[in-house]
This record gives C-alpha cells, sequence and structure tokens, in this order.
C-alpha cells in the first residue's frame, strides 16, 4: 500500500507552514520582551467604549431592539440575492427582470408591513 514519505509537492507547503509558525511565534516572544507591563487598579477596571462602568452589564434589552435586528437580517440577506442577478442581467433577459420585480414587490410589502406595524419605531 503506501509509501509513507512525504510527497515531493508537499514540502514548499510544510516550510510555508513551519516558517509562519516560527515567525508568530518569533514576533509574540519578542513583544513579550518589549512591552511594558506595569498593571494597576485603574487600568485592570472593567470598562465599556472607554466609558467607566456604572451598571450591571446584565441588563435586559427591549424587544424592539431584537425585532429590528432581525429585521436588518432578513432584509439584508434578501438584498444580497440581488448581486447574483445583477451579474448574470444581461443573460437573464426580460424573464430575470420580472421575477426580480416580483421579488422586489415581495421585499417591499414586507418592509410596509413591518413599517405600519411599528415595528421599526425606536421610541
Amino acid at each position: 500500500m503506501g509509501n509513507a514519505a512525504i510527497p515531493e509537492n508537499y514540502i514548499p507547503i510544510l516550510l510555508f507552514f513551519g516558517i509562519a509558525l516560527a515567525s508568530v511565534g518569533g514576533v509574540l516572544l519578542v513583544g513579550s520582551f518589549i512591552r511594558p507591563s506595569r498593571p494597576y487598579r485603574a487600568k485592570q477596571a472593567p470598562y465599556e467604549s472607554g466609558s467607566p462602568l456604572f451598571s450591571d452589564a446584565r441588563i435586559q434589552f427591549p424587544m424592539r431592539y431584537y425585532i429590528i435586528a432581525m429585521l436588518f437580517v432578513v432584509f439584508d440577506v434578501e438584498v444580497i440575492f440581488m448581486i447574483p442577478w445583477a451579474v448574470r442581467f444581461q443573460s437573464l433577459g426580460l424573464l430575470g427582470l420580472i421575477e426580480m420585480l416580483v421579488f422586489l414587490g415581495i421585499l417591499l410589502v414586507g418592509f410596509w408591513y413591518a413599517w405600519k406595524k411599528g415595528a421599526l419605531e425606536w421610541d
């Protein structure tokens, strides 16, 4: 069955990975010796976006936040479906244009429904 030797085609790849790992390890090692390490109480205190911590981070978010986030994901994913259509637009012809207009119509109906239900209001 098999020759246990590494095929010659894999040697450059293994060398590349070896050099990459050695470079990363070397940079991290040199960095640990060069960087200053003077911890003090204020430096080790938790903070949020550069502001001092003023309350518990585990607060309950309003349900509207999640609804708007889900609507963003849904509409964002649907818009991504337009990219392949735009790339192949000329070869799809009139039928492709009609299908995309139907798709956009459904998308706009969903957006209109969410708007009328007040899901996009941030009060």
